[in-house]
């Protein structure tokens, strides 16, 4: 992947962000038995999966890069879009730092998990795993929308601009 394709991942999920700006916030929060429970706790665990494994296992940014679970009923949207903003952060200092070496094995332990093996992996594995992660769960969304009584918007990435 290049930043120019991750700028389609980019569209589909600013066109999906946009659309939950204007949910009601009972709808954003409401639980359910569905994927993470709510559309917002989704959303934090999707955003949270490109700090661990990009910010946290390639880039050694962080240790505690999830959202403590105590602390998801107090994310709001705008705390949402700000952490895929430093996702997309991470997306871009990995393309740059590894570059020519996206197929170059890392072997390090988990940062933010206590007492396990190292595991080996690469960038580029890694960052196609966020990205499928993302819009796995992005389907996941779409469906609590419908759940919802609602029509989601197009985010599939045959609609982005070239």
């Amino acid at each position: 992947m290049n930043l120019t394709e991750y700028r389609s991942v980019q569209h589909t999920r600013k066109t999906l962000l946009d659309f939950c700006r204007d949910l009601p916030q009972d709808d954003f929060t409401n639980e359910n038995a569905f994927g993470w429970g709510s559309i917002r706790h989704t959303l934090v665990h999707t955003a949270d999966c490109y700090h661990a494994w990009l910010g946290s296992f390639l880039l050694l940014k962080t240790k505690e890069p999830l959202t403590p679970k105590n602390e998801i009923k107090d994310v709001t949207l705008d705390d949402i879009v700000n952490r895929f903003g430093q996702a997309d952060d991470y997306v871009k200092e990995v393309l740059d730092h590894f570059a020519g070496q996206m197929d170059e094995t890392i072997s390090r332990k988990i940062p933010w998990r206590d007492g396990v093996a190292p595991i080996s992996m690469t960038p580029e594995k890694l960052l196609f795993h966020v990205v499928t992660h993302e819009y796995h769960h992005k389907g996941q969304v779409m469906a609590m929308v419908r759940q919802l009584g609602y029509e989601p918007p197009n985010t599939d990435v045959l609609g982005t601009p070239d």
